[in-house]
Parts: structure tokens; sequence; C-alpha cells
């Protein structure tokens, strides 16, 4: 398995639920590991595997709402969808406010969850991309020299090239790497 695939990661205390959403996964093309605790969860899963979780609301050893706290102080920043078949409007609530990226009832109907976890997977896929593309440019813009630093501030702020070259006292035809790919 390729750790930059896509996972649908399942933290469920029920081994029947956990095997009905694993076939559930494996019918429909997903790659999925399946966890009985969120402690087995961490000591397998890091910050940096893409995909998803679904999580249980009710573990025994705790909340689901707990374990979604616990990803956000580790800066595990997966799309999670809550399961749940004693929920309440007071942990919807909570798990939406905290980031849950769905809230479904126990069992939820195979397509709406199929759906939802793809979406799920889709918006991590480009939540990780934009990140990506935003460490780049830093990366791009932290290399230039101080004097060419602030250029690209002021042509955002609406500044006209020739205005902020003259500002900058520097040449209209000095090359800059944050605009090379």
């Amino acid at each position: 398995m390729n750790p930059q695939t896509p996972t649908v990661f399942v933290i469920d205390d029920d081994a029947g639920v956990r095997k009905s959403l694993s076939r559930l996964m494996v019918a429909v093309a997903l790659t999925v590991e399946t966890f009985a605790s969120s402690p087995e969860f961490f000591a397998a899963v890091g910050p940096d595997r893409p995909g998803c979780l679904v999580l249980d609301l009710r573990l025994k050893e705790g909340s689901g709402l707990d374990v979604q706290d616990e990803l956000h102080r580790r800066g595990m920043r997966l799309p999670i969808i809550v399961l749940t078949g004693h929920g309440s409007v007071p942990d919807s609530v909570r798990a939406m406010k905290a980031g849950a990226f769905d809230f479904l009832q126990k069992p939820p109907p195979p397509v709406v969850l199929v759906e939802r976890i793809r979406n799920a997977i889709e918006y991590d896929r480009e939540i990780r991309t934009a990140s990506l593309e935003k460490s780049a440019a830093i990366e791009r813009l932290s290399s230039l020299p101080p004097h060419e630093r602030d250029v690209p501030a002021l042509l955002i702020a609406g500044g006209a090239s020739a205005q902020v070259a003259a500002d900058l006292a520097l040449s209209m035809n000095t090359p800059s790497k944050c605009c090379r790919g």
C-alpha cells in the first residue's frame, strides 16, 4: 500500500461495524484501515496520511469527540465523518464546530456514506494541495534577497510595477525568483 493513497480510517469498537464498513469500502474500491480504539489508531497513523476518518461517537474508551480533539492537538487534519447510534444535538454541534466533515446516524445508507467519504477524501486532497502550494510559495519568497521581498506585497496591494520599482530603488529589469516556476 502506498502511504500517499487516500485511506478511509475507521475507528469503531464494534467488530461487526468495522467488518461491515471495511467490506463496503473494498466493494467501492477504497483503501480502508480499521481500528478498535483510538490508541490503536494513533499508534499506526501519522499526520501525513491522506484520506478521511470515519469515527464512532461512543467508544468504550471515551468519546469520539475526544478523539477529534486529540487529532487537532497532534496536527492531524483528516476530515472526520462522525457516526452515532445515540447522538444528541449538543454532540453534533460540538463535532461540527470542531470541524467534523459530517455527522451521520448509524447505520447510514451505504450510498450516502460512500458519497460523503468520497467528498471528504476530495476535500482532504484539495487542502493538502493548497498547503503544498503555500509552502512552495513561502519557500520561493524566502529565497529572495531582502530588497526584493517587498515587491510581491506591494504589487498585490495594487502598486504599479514602475512605481514599486521606483519606491524600492530597483530596476524594472531586476529578475525575481518569486515569479519563476
